[in-house]
């Protein structure tokens, strides 16, 4: 019963240490609309007057590009950076990332210029990003040590990540509350992240393609292109107001968390069968699927209706969750012993590739429609 007891709390450790590696990339993505609207204020000029126009910063795309470039660039020096303790490259990067939602959550009561406003939160994303790439790196490190079912358990935690993010933002909408409280919630979870860390004293290039193909695909159209989704029932205000919030990320975090959680009680294809990369490949059909609904503006729109919508995420973010917990999964299984942790870092480095593709290909998808 000790060990059962055991077993089940470093579960429990391992699936916080998991929702902690996100925290940055969802709590950025989530809060996009407060982002925007601070930066469609008009600069002021130094003579005191209030330019015409507001700029377009194209505040979603510079977002998840400046994430995942500092992610697939310090993923890769991680295999360097194990010249330095493991559990001091965790710490340390929590405590950045702390540091860094306080700054962001202290600039929410703070006047700023658009264009100052913008060049911080670039520069907080950028940083945030790059300790959230070491931070990952080395977890899934110590987490490849582990039976293959803990692997499983981290990638769930990633998916409350998101499921967490947004129901935060539902919270301080409904509530009519700043952004404050909203930026704050993540500083708290990082510092648990941190507590629940402390507490826990040749790769497989199909699986690399695999994972990096599943994100890619993800980045390319969410949220850029997810956000611009609009309900038809706009005479409905509340509705209006909560759709993108429920419909684009709730509904993909919550089908994300049940994806990553399925392989714990089923594998399938299997890890060599032809069929496991022939269903990530599948998943390119969701490209055009999701830029053919109901967005603003668009002269494209074929599934106009809400539930095309919501059935389209939903199976879209089941995939992501489901794919890329088989692809970590399967990997340490496919290399000797001595090996899992090194597969374990490389698969990081291949899943943020899949990220940094999946985000620079966002510009040209936000273009089309």
């Amino acid at each position: 019963e000790t060990a059962m007891a055991t077993g089940h709390a470093v579960g429990l450790i391992i699936f916080v240490l998991g929702l902690g590696t996100l925290l940055p990339w969802n709590f950025f993505i989530t809060a996009s609309q407060y982002f925007n609207e601070r930066l469609a204020a008009p600069n002021t000029t130094s003579n005191g007057t209030s330019g015409s126009t507001s700029k377009d910063y194209n505040y979603d795309s510079w977002m998840a590009l400046l994430s995942q470039l500092p992610l697939l660039l310090f993923t890769l020096l991680n295999s360097f950076l194990y010249q330095v303790r493991e559990r001091f490259r965790v710490a340390f990067s929590l405590v950045g990332i702390f540091l860094l939602f306080s700054l962001t959550a202290a600039l929410v009561q703070v006047p700023m210029q658009p264009d100052a406003f913008f060049s911080i939160t670039m520069a907080t994303i950028w940083f945030i990003n790059m300790f959230g790439a070491v931070l990952q790196g080395s977890l899934f490190g110590v987490v490849g040590l582990f039976p293959p079912r803990y692997s499983t358990l981290f990638m769930s935690g990633q998916g409350l990540a998101g499921i967490f993010a947004a129901v935060a933002m539902l919270s301080s909408i409904l509530s009519n509350s700043a952004a404050l409280g909203y930026f704050i919630t993540p500083c708290v979870a990082t510092l648990g992240t941190l507590l629940c860390y402390l507490l826990l004293p040749h790769l497989i290039w199909l699986m690399a393609l695999c994972v990096t193909c599943v994100f890619a695909v993800t980045l390319s159209v969410f949220p850029v292109i997810t956000v611009r989704v609009r309900t038809v029932y706009r005479d409905n205000t509340v509705w209006d107001k909560v759709f993108t919030c429920v419909c684009c990320f709730i509904v993909f975090n919550v089908m994300d968390l049940v994806g990553r959680s399925t392989p714990s009680l089923l594998q399938w294809p299997s890890k060599e069968s032809r069929l496991f990369p022939a269903a990530v490949l599948l998943r390119l059909v969701f490209i055009p699927l999701l830029m053919l609904c109901n967005i603003q503006d668009s002269n494209l729109t074929v599934f106009s209706h809400d539930s095309c919508f919501v059935i389209i995420m939903a199976l879209f973010s089941f995939s992501n969750g489901y794919l890329a917990s088989l692809c970590m999964a399967y990997a340490p299984q496919l290399v000797r012993s001595k090996d899992c942790e090194t597969a374990g870092s490389l698969m990081t480095f291949f899943l943020v590739l899949g990220l940094a593709v999946g985000a620079s290909f966002s510009f040209l998808l936000g273009k089309l429609v």
